[in-house]
């Protein structure tokens, strides 16, 4: 029979664990405060980059949309206002209301002369061309002839 040695287990793994998960939610937590925090994809075609913004409510005068130093930075404040009356009482409130912004850093390979926005049924979807380096193609292989 071979025995083995069992590892000592530290009586803090379990607390340094869970202070690790608790750490990972708060820094993923948009600026670590309630509020309306739009959800944001971001796909890439082999000519694009497209970021779409869930916005609804919002008017496009409301929305800002900046390029800086290679970072796209979206901004605005969404507001709804809360009728509270005698005759109407909400038991659930889900909308969330607020400033927000959100920067993504852009690839160089990106054309900011061509980058284009549009905003459709609470949806703003910002198009981000790659310059032609940027796109990828299949390069050939020369081999030489035997003969």
């Amino acid at each position: 029979m071979k025995i083995t040695r069992l590892a000592r287990r530290s009586p803090w793994s379990d607390l340094d664990s869970w202070a690790g998960e608790v750490s990972r939610m708060f820094d993923s937590a948009p600026s670590g405060r309630a509020g309306f925090w739009p959800a944001v994809n971001v796909a890439e075609s082999p000519d694009e980059l497209v970021l779409s913004a869930e916005l609804p409510g919002m008017r496009p005068e409301d929305i800002d949309l900046t390029l800086e130093n290679n970072t796209l930075t979206l901004s605005g404040e969404r507001t709804i206002v809360r009728e509270e009356n005698t005759e109407l009482r909400y038991h659930v409130w889900e909308q969330a209301s607020g400033a927000f912004r959100r920067s993504f850093s852009l690839p160089r390979t990106v054309r900011s002369e061509e980058i284009s926005a549009d905003y459709t049924d609470g949806v703003l979807t910002v198009r981000l061309p790659k310059s032609a380096e940027a796109r990828s193609r299949r390069i050939e292989i020369s081999a030489p002839v035997e003969g």
